[in-house]
């Protein structure tokens, strides 16, 4: 479970110091934009008081959305324990925890998910703003999906055949 702890600390970590540089330094709650490398990269402050593009954000799901982030850290390293994942399912992991781990202490002192990088490309002008922890909780799922089987287990590797 090791690299599981460092890889999900080091992504708090990253997600932390991102948000409080653009927040406490670059001022982006009050500035609101900088253009960082248009159009590609823009730094955009967006709160996000809901689930991915702001889904239910004119409720108040601050306690629901903690609640349900803390919920899904256990749930999986107690699958992780049990299936006893491979050191790759183990990194994947970090990666979600670590980013939603970083989102919560956002709705814990802000109320809301400080997202901030704005990224759009060939003429498409993506309206959405999003943080790192929220690429780390992406990538992790889909290296936990892509690294264990129906079952929830491990994927066992394959031996190809000899002739």
């Amino acid at each position: 479970m090791r690299p599981l702890f460092w890889t999900a600390a080091i992504v708090f970590v990253i997600d932390q110091i991102s948000k409080y540089y653009v927040l406490h330094v670059l001022k982006l709650d009050l500035v609101r934009v900088i253009e960082v490398f248009p159009p590609f990269l823009t730094f955009r402050m967006a709160w996000n008081r809901g689930v991915n593009f702001g889904i239910g954000a004119g409720y108040d799901m601050r306690w629901v959305l903690i609640g349900v982030a803390l919920a899904i850290t256990v749930g999986v390293l107690v699958w992780l324990w049990r299936s006893g994942g491979t050191r790759n399912m183990m990194i994947a992991a970090g990666f979600l925890i670590g980013g939603a781990l970083g989102n919560v202490v956002d709705r814990v002192l802000y109320g809301a998910v400080a997202d901030f990088l704005n990224m759009s490309c060939c003429g498409i002008n993506n309206p959405f703003a999003f943080n790192v922890a929220d690429i780390a909780i992406f990538a992790g799922a889909i290296g936990l999906a892509f690294l264990s089987d129906d079952s929830g287990k491990p994927k066992k590797k394959t031996k190809p055949k000899k002739a």
